[in-house]
């Protein structure tokens, strides 16, 4: 008779995280002994990536809900996890262009601009450009994922409805689909949330922190990029650090480095 403690007693180290699955996931296309490492950190990536996505649901549920505290430990618990992404490309740079170049023609179309797991993010905090849809086929899965997060409150909104929540006079019927741009009556109120200096303030720094970290992670992969291909066409064909370079310095949330000037 089988029960729930053979069950248990069944489960190992190996079967519990899908070793066997994960492991096996590595399939280098050539003998480069570099192309391995490449291939690590891009799953590596996309899994941070798939867990910033776990955290950033739970971070809007409960900035929905007022929660402070919870909000503030999920924020940390993702820019913690954003520097991690970022120190890897340190990791990366230990590559040198021959060695990128030894096996570079064996990517053929694949390229990191295809990444659907990035793009949703990018529109969970905001991004709201149809550009994107370039890389991916109608029907697809990912397509509908990054299609699905655009139409859906942000996590800026949420914020918004947190701050409205906690008695600041905020709109909360922005049209969601649209790009976030700077808004003075927004400013004035976000004044009011640092005068106050409260957990509504701490909340307001955690997001720039996160929109700071983005641009790390936007800066190191552009000069990645450069110092390993230059300015040279980027893989599937795309533009390579020239489209990367147009990212830099452009703030997810920019309300809250707008009013910094006035603080």
């Amino acid at each position: 008779m089988t029960g729930t403690a053979d069950t248990q007693a069944a489960l190992s180290y190996t079967s519990y995280l899908a070793l066997d699955e994960v492991l096996a996931a590595q399939r280098p296309r050539s003998d480069e002994h570099d192309e391995l490492l490449f291939i690590v950190i891009h799953q590596v990536y996309e899994l941070w990536f798939k867990q910033i996505l776990h955290e950033a649901a739970f971070l809007q549920e409960n900035l929905e809900a007022g929660n402070t505290a919870h909000s503030i430990r999920t924020l940390r618990r993702i820019l913690t996890v954003l520097k991690v992404v970022v120190a890897q490309i340190d990791v990366l740079e230990t590559m040198t262009p021959s060695q990128f170049t030894s096996f570079r023609a064996r990517l053929d179309a694949s390229s990191g601009f295809q990444s659907g797991q990035f793009r949703e993010l990018e529109a969970v905090l905001g991004r709201r450009d149809e550009r994107v849809f370039a890389h991916y086929p109608d029907g697809g899965e990912q397509r509908t994922r990054i299609a699905d997060a655009m139409r859906r409150p942000s996590v800026f909104d949420s914020f918004l409805t947190y701050l409205s929540g906690k008695g600041y006079p905020v709109a909360t019927d922005r049209d969601v689909t649209r790009p976030l741009e700077a808004s003075p009556e927004l400013q004035e109120v976000l004044l009011k949330v640092y005068q106050d200096d409260g957990g509504p303030s701490v909340l307001a720094e955690a997001l720039v922190d996160l929109d700071e970290g983005l641009q790390e992670w936007r800066y190191r992969h552009v000069k990645m990029v450069e110092r390993t291909i230059g300015d040279k066409t980027g893989t599937g064909g795309s533009s390579g650090a020239t489209y990367l370079r147009t990212t830099l310095f452009t703030p997810m949330f920019p309300d809250l480095w707008a009013v910094r000037s006035r603080l």
